[in-house]
């Protein structure tokens, strides 16, 4: 199967890409908003929102079922789309994409239709201290429930993984999961989940990917990375909300207990007996959200034709600009690694002002950041903090946005401090 394709020599023309995102031309308080909150949630750029209008209008039914035009168009749409995360995966097989309604239901998918089935006293869960809650509390509960033992590696002071701790690890018991997020949503952290499916591979254990970070930033290929499963969400990749996808190699999938149970999922359904559909289908229960799925193959196509590594290049010079705007201000405390390592994300204190605080003078200045744990508790206690303010970057942020931040965090000292 061919990868979405994409131009990649280019830099990208920012001011022309806003122009397809009608947020900004809001004006709040006279200026457009200086968004730097994409690590939450993406911007929707209008080739998007018209193709998910065109589909509700001129090819909306029930998906499947229908054996007449309107709904045989709409199956087209939902299974094309498909076809598109799947490349945009590089899947070795369609049938191995489950859309589901976001990352965390697929994480949890994961967890409770593997987990339950498969681990045990004796078994060992490893996760990492940079974990989303998506993927750090259901590996915890099942791990938990089924008295299976919840390891983690731990980070050091600039917030990469220590690998040197994995023979320790090992050592506890029987390995079974590994879990970890190719982009840590806090400190941008890019991790080596290859080295990581390597290693957990030679335990015996199958490898979870968080890509929900990732893939809106750089090129995610699952046979790459050498992990058993892969997830991602809609909304962080110029996608609608309430669709997200699992990549899950078949094999394991095919020998995995249903997750939910209902309408789609089965083959046959009596008295005492059901039988459950094959791949994906099986792991598809109810009416699925196919107009979002629709919407999501539409950001996919969009982000392949500007293309991923250029938006990798992209942020990564913000990111240099803004640790080095940041980290030449006394009173502020960048977190996380350095800037060659690390994707579109900066999450900082400002010393003695509270994130809550300098996010709302920040917001009087038209600049949206991110104040909070981040769903991150774990490793916010590992930082030593409550929280922090993160800025995060995107194919439409431009430079005036981090001096509009800069700026902005002066009137937080001189309101403050």
């Amino acid at each position: 199967m061919d990868r979405v394709s994409a131009t990649t020599s280019h830099v990208l023309d920012t001011h022309r890409l806003r122009a397809d995102f009608p947020v900004f031309e809001e004006l709040f308080d006279g200026k457009p908003v200086a968004y730097l909150d994409s690590a939450s949630s993406s911007q929707k750029p209008r080739q998007v929102l018209d193709r998910m209008r065109a589909f509700y209008e001129h090819e909306y039914a029930n998906v499947h079922r229908g054996v007449y035009r309107l709904a045989e168009r709409a199956t087209e749409g939902f299974e094309g789309a498909r076809r598109t995360t799947a490349a945009f995966l590089n899947a070795p097989s369609e049938k191995e994409v489950v859309f589901t309604r976001s990352a965390t239901e697929a994480l949890n998918l994961v967890a409770y239709a593997w987990g339950l089935d498969n681990l045990g006293p004796g078994d060992v869960v490893v996760i990492t201290e940079l974990e989303h809650h998506a993927s750090f509390v259901p590996w915890q509960y099942i791990a938990h429930r089924t008295g299976a033992s919840f390891r983690h590696i731990p980070i050091d002071d600039r917030g990469e993984l220590q690998l040197d701790a994995l023979d320790g690890l090992a050592r506890e018991g029987d390995v079974k999961v590994v879990a970890s997020n190719l982009v840590s949503n806090t400190l941008g952290t890019i991790n080596p989940v290859e080295r990581l499916a390597e290693w957990a591979h030679g335990q015996g254990a199958i490898m979870v990917v968080d890509a929900a970070q990732a893939a809106p930033h750089r090129s995610v290929d699952v046979q790459a990375l050498g992990a058993d499963f892969v997830a991602i969400t809609g909304h962080k990749l110029c996608g609608p909300t309430g669709i997200g996808a699992l990549w899950g190699r078949k094999e394991i999938l095919e020998a995995m207990s249903p997750f939910n149970l209902g309408g789609e999922m089965i083959r046959s359904v009596g008295l005492q007996k059901t039988t459950f559909n094959e791949l994906p289908h099986k792991f598809e229960a109810g009416t699925p959200a196919f107009a979002e799925a629709v919407g999501l193959a539409a950001a996919m196509d969009y982000l392949g034709e500007i293309g991923l590594e250029a938006i990798e290049r992209h942020e990564h010079a913000l990111v240099e600009q803004a640790m080095g705007a940041l980290e030449e201000i006394p009173w502020i405390r960048v977190f996380g690694p350095p800037a060659d390592r690390r994707a579109g994300i900066v999450s900082f204190e400002v010393e003695g002002i509270h994130p809550h605080d300098v996010a709302q003078i920040l917001d009087w200045e038209g600049v949206a950041v991110r104040a909070g744990h981040h769903c991150t508790q774990p490793l916010m206690t590992r930082l030593g903090v409550a929280a922090t303010t993160r800025a995060s970057f995107y194919l439409y942020s431009v430079p005036e946005d981090l001096e509009r931040l800069v700026a902005g965090l002066y009137k937080v000292k001189a309101s403050l401090g």
